[in-house]
């Protein structure tokens, strides 16, 4: 009987370290990275995303809102691996830059981003944005742009974004997002709104999920082959070009018909063969 006691503890104690081994491994690799399903501030977060000043390349469609600052690595990545996915779905990506505030006596942002999330807030150039993009953090002097520091309305559009970041953090927190950039909102297919903190690439097939997205688009300019539909017979290919033909070949005078000779009379019947004697020949 003790043994059966002690056999039953161990198998209780290897169950329950698989069970929680299992857990861990489910919330490790795949639930820490689902979004959050938005329940109770809809239309606060809403609101503030429509005051926002978004940028944006066109597409039409279902908006997607990526906010981010210049400097995030990942905000980079999603914007040249994913969007171009989510347009081939349909789906329109408006981008929200701001510039961070200063964090225990360290500048966050440079003179230059400041003045440059000032004029993206102002004017929406999406031309502009592209060329600070393109262009390495230390290589940027904004010029041309107008300086925010030292310019009382171009240094409150920089603060109103901040505040604009400050309090969308707290009702996406309050519903149980954490940190990280960029912060990604979007409604999926029933028309649910969702939130994803997308620092890490593991979590972005649930955004291509939800907007059915494809999971890679043919890079611009590629030649890829054509798919060839069963039971359609594909395209003819073009008659090829031929060089000209030499004029001493294409104008070769035409062969003058000759008469044709008089039908030949009929042939001379033969004469029957005549009868004759061998003397030489012996039958047996």
């Amino acid at each position: 009987m003790r043994r059966f006691f002690i056999w039953s503890a161990l198998a209780a104690l290897i169950g329950l370290l698989l069970a929680g081994g299992g857990y861990w491994a489910y919330w490790n690799y795949y639930a820490r990275f689902q979004p959050v399903v938005i329940a109770t501030h809809q239309a606060e977060i809403q609101r503030l995303l429509d005051e926002a000043s978004w940028l944006t390349g066109g597409g039409g469609g279902e908006p997607l809102y990526i906010i981010g600052y210049r400097d995030s690595a990942a905000m980079q990545r999603y914007e040249r691996d994913e969007v171009p996915k989510l347009r081939a779905a349909g789906v329109e990506a408006r981008i929200i830059v701001f510039a961070r505030n200063d964090r225990e006596g360290l500048a966050q942002s440079t003179a230059a981003e400041r003045a440059t999330v000032a004029e993206l807030w102002l004017t929406r150039d999406w031309s502009l944005y592209q060329r600070w993009t393109a262009t390495p953090t230390s290589a940027w002097s904004a010029a041309g742009i107008p300086a925010a520091d030292g310019n009382l309305a171009r240094a409150a559009v920089v603060e109103a974004g901040r505040a604009f970041v400050a309090r969308l953090t707290d009702a996406l927190k309050s519903e149980g997002l954490g940190n990280g950039y960029p912060v990604i909102v979007w409604r999926d297919r029933e028309g649910f709104m969702k939130a994803c903190a997308c620092n890490d690439s593991r979590s972005w097939v649930f955004i291509r999920d939800d907007l059915n997205a494809p999971d890679r688009v043919a890079a611009p300019g590629s030649d890829a082959p054509t798919p060839v539909t069963p039971g359609v017979a594909p395209e003819s290919l073009p008659y090829p070009t031929l060089p000209p033909l030499d004029p001493a070949e294409s104008e070769a005078p035409a062969a003058t018909p000759s008469t044709p000779a008089a039908p030949a009379g009929p042939p001379t019947p033969r004469a029957p063969p005549q009868a004759s004697k061998q003397d030489d020949t012996t039958f047996f």
